[in-house]
């Protein structure tokens, strides 16, 4: 099965406002009281000073950006991913919620906006100035959270009208080029599992003197089991040697929690030895 087959492009994009503004007035004051050259510092206002609400929409989105960043493939460096068909639906499905959140968030921050001024004001003191803020109108076209699906180009379909040899050097040169990008893809999934693998094979490394269990957390194990899960979608090219990998490690964490692997140091010592076992196995 091709990638074309298997495969679409996804491309996210989520703007949030800023809210801050270059003071060069307060800049210009604190470089002399300093004593300091007039570019030495400067002075950027934080808009909506006394408020969290906005700052709230933006952790959200860098939660989105994550989770579409952990759902998908490296594609291009123009934030286009690769999104596998077999984890289409639960990546649909969980975008249009969060997309769906996102909206409420902005559209409870734009009906508070006019009171948010009003609070930045009394914590801005004198920097305050009614110039440095957009209407309503205009701040709320600084929000968006946009995203669409295309198809995966084919190998050579180029519909233009050229003679057959620069026809040819074209395709030949797109082939090299997707070749790279689905390399890359891959490789990025072999770097997740071997982070994971490193990680637990660290955590599980007897040091003396230090107290069982004290670096274990249980995001440990949960975080290596969501990957092992995931990694069933995202094996766009079916790597058999990706899959025996994987599969290796979740039956390695079978019945595993941090609780047991805290109380028995034989489980600590087989579960790192089959962890240690993987990276040596494998070509990384």
């Amino acid at each position: 099965m091709s990638i074309a087959n298997s495969a679409m492009l996804v491309e996210l994009n989520i703007s949030v406002w800023g809210a801050t503004k270059l003071d060069r007035g307060a800049s210009d004051e604190l470089t002399v009281n300093k004593g300091a050259s007039s570019n030495a510092a400067q002075v950027r206002k934080n808009l909506m000073a006394g408020s969290g609400m906005r700052k709230e929409i933006s952790d959200y989105a860098s939660k989105c950006r994550l989770f579409n960043n952990q759902q998908t493939l490296a594609w291009s460096d123009k934030g286009v991913r690769l999104l596998p068909t077999k984890n289409f639906m639960h990546y649909k499905q969980t975008l249009n919620v969060m997309e769906t959140h996102f909206n409420n968030l902005v559209d409870n921050f734009i009906r508070n906006y006019p009171t948010l001024i009003q609070q930045a004001q009394a914590n801005l003191n004198t920097l305050f100035n009614a110039e440095d803020y957009p209407t309503v109108d205009e701040v709320k076209d600084k929000f968006a959270f946009k995203y669409v699906f295309s198809p995966v180009p084919v190998v050579g379909d180029f519909r233009i009208d050229v003679a057959a040899e620069e026809l040819a050097e074209l395709s030949s040169k797109y082939e090299a080029s997707f070749n790279d990008r689905l390399n890359d893809a891959m490789k990025d999934q072999w770097t997740r599992l071997h982070d994971v693998l490193t990680h637990i094979s660290e955590r599980l490394t007897e040091t003396e003197g230090e107290e069982k269990g004290k670096r274990m957390h249980e995001s440990m194990i949960t975080n290596a089991q969501s990957l092992c899960e995931l990694l069933t979608k995202l094996n766009v090219t079916n790597d058999p040697k990706l899959e025996e990998a994987r599969r290796s490690l979740e039956l390695t964490l079978l019945g595993v929690d941090k609780d047991s692997l805290k109380e028995s140091p034989a489980l600590r010592e087989s579960v790192k030895t089959k962890v240690d076992d993987i990276l040596k196995r494998f070509d990384w």
